[in-house]
């Protein structure tokens, strides 16, 4: 028969533990209760806080407006003027060809030329002879313009007109018949005879 010897001292020790498991759980349900559990944890692990923020709307300002636009008026640049010079290329050749500069002679004075109308001859006819009788009785007088064209010949080339009248035309007419009577002097350039015209006066005036 087998005999048990109890330790004492496992009893002991088997105490105490169970004592003091027993105590820790009454440690713990009183902290819960007291809440020093909470406040242990808060010392531990502080609370995470939030805070709400809120989200500031910056209103973003509108663009500036764009600068005017100027119409620049369109410039008109001339083309310009391009010249080219072409190389003129020499004919081949071995003669040597001496250029000298030939003065030009001045050119002569501008030659100015003598020139005379024509004119009554010697032994002109008198205008005594060619009065008309009615103008004598009338008393008429005047002096009228006559016209001759003469040739280089000397002789009347067309006959002769009025210029200018006297006012009566009796004593036209006979200025006129002088005029076809009368010998003329042909008119000259440079000393030769040229065919020229020219104008006269033929004075009827009464003597006493």
């Amino acid at each position: 028969m087998a005999v048990y010897v109890h330790d004492s001292q496992f009893m002991t020790r088997r105490g105490i533990v169970l004592v003091a498991i027993i105590g820790l759980h009454v440690f713990i349900a009183w902290a819960i209760a007291t809440g020093l559990a909470r406040r242990a944890l808060e010392v531990i692990a502080p609370p995470i806080q939030t805070d709400i923020v809120e989200e500031v709307k910056t209103e973003k300002e509108p663009p500036p407006p764009p600068p005017p636009e100027f119409e620049k008026p369109p410039v008109e640049v001339p083309p310009p003027d391009v010249t080219i010079d072409m190389p003129v290329e020499a004919p081949a050749t071995t003669a040597i060809t001496a250029v000298a500069a030939t003065p030009h002679a001045p050119a002569p004075p501008a030659r100015t030329s003598v020139r005379k109308h024509a004119t009554t001859a010697k032994n002109f006819p008198n205008s005594e002879d060619y009065y008309p009788a009615a103008s004598k009785r009338l008393n008429e007088e005047g002096a009228p313009t006559v016209r001759v064209c003469v040739g280089a010949n000397g002789k009347v080339t067309s006959a002769p007109t009025i210029a200018q009248s006297s006012g009566s035309a009796r004593l036209d007419e006979g200025a006129l018949s002088l005029a076809r009577a009368g010998r003329y002097v042909p008119g000259s350039e440079d000393g030769k005879p040229i065919d020229d015209c020219f104008e006269f006066r033929i004075r009827f005036q009464m003597t006493k």
